[in-house]
């Protein structure tokens, strides 16, 4: 059975995936898909760095915008709607573009991962909390580090709604979540697609998150965040673990100043694209495009243009 076209556009945060996906969408009569666990979130506009419909160019986005930020939402939840949206891509004759920084999003997508519909462990998740809320953080990430290095090398301790959900598949299964992550990566795609991954120098790179972090507080990252927290978001919220959020409401706690803020979020950010980095390079059967081979985007859009040629993608 001949496979389906897929493309994926992805890379580190601030590497500039948006302007070139659109310009890509153009080119091959594509329609986007956001693999960005945080764009698709309603009124978190600033912090997400979410494409505005000016920067969209009239191309349709999926997955941008259509979540209530207190509903949460994870990878099955995107699988699950990404799905819907090939279909209704496909049917109106255009290419599914994945556009966004989750790598597991884009995994569990791209290999039709399998999510197990069992009962979770309430019990056990909520003890795991406690330790983070009580003993901290740090702590709770100690623990992972027991049963699953690779896991926590992945997982920033910060991102404790990942770290429980390894804990717990760890005790559910006796099985380390990174090996089970291994095992989705070597199974049979069922999309002929190419799967880009944009990269830059590093310099260039943490000049642009630097950057971009001083644009979102101008723009009034601050007044978004209180803006959220007036709506009943705390901290612990799984909308609020994005960066930019959760560190903001430290700030508003009182625990460091507005210039503190902005640097811990710029460090955050830049461990997160290094993170980001890490797991494309783990994945099988990707294309990287290191922008700084390239004179101009034009010239990368047309070498990512001829290898969609010679995949059959377009």
């Amino acid at each position: 059975m001949k496979k389906e076209p897929l493309i994926i556009l992805t890379g580190p945060t601030a590497v500039g995936k948006t302007s070139l996906s659109i310009e890509l969408a153009k080119a091959v009569n594509g329609q986007i898909i956001s693999a960005d666990s945080m764009q698709v979130y309603k009124y978190m506009d600033i912090g997400t760095a979410k494409i505005t419909e000016e920067e969209m160019q009239g191309v349709k986005h999926f997955l941008v915008d259509v979540i209530e930020p207190k509903d949460g939402f994870d990878v099955a939840a995107f699988k699950h709607m990404a799905l819907d949206a090939i279909s209704v891509i496909r049917a109106d004759g255009h290419i599914p573009v994945i556009v966004g920084g989750t790598g597991f999003y884009i995994q569990a997508l791209l290999y039709d991962a399998e999510f197990e519909e069992e009962e979770s462990d309430s019990g056990y998740r909520k003890q795991l909390q406690e330790i983070a809320d009580k003993q901290g953080v740090q702590t709770l990430h100690n623990m992972l580090r027991e049963v699953d290095e690779a896991s926590a090398d992945a997982i920033h301790a910060n991102n404790v709604k990942r770290v429980i959900r390894a804990l717990e598949f760890f005790k559910k299964t006796g099985k380390k979540i990174s090996e089970h992550n291994e095992e989705q990566r070597l199974k049979e795609s069922p999309y002929n697609f190419c799967y880009f991954v944009l990269d830059d120098k590093r310099e260039v790179l943490y000049d642009r998150i630097n950057r971009r972090v001083d644009a979102m507080f101008d723009a009034g990252l601050i007044d978004e965040v209180k803006n959220l927290a007036g709506q009943g978001l705390t901290k612990n919220d799984v909308a609020m673990q994005g960066i930019g959020y959760k560190e903001v409401f430290d700030y508003l706690n009182g625990e460091c100043s507005e210039e503190e803020l902005k640097e811990i979020v710029k460090q955050d950010t830049r461990h997160f694209a290094k993170r980001q980095l890490t797991w494309f390079r783990r994945e099988s059967s990707v294309t990287w495009v290191d922008l700084s081979e390239y004179n101009s985007r034009q010239d990368v859009l047309a070498y990512m243009l001829e290898q969609l040629k010679e995949k059959g993608i377009v």
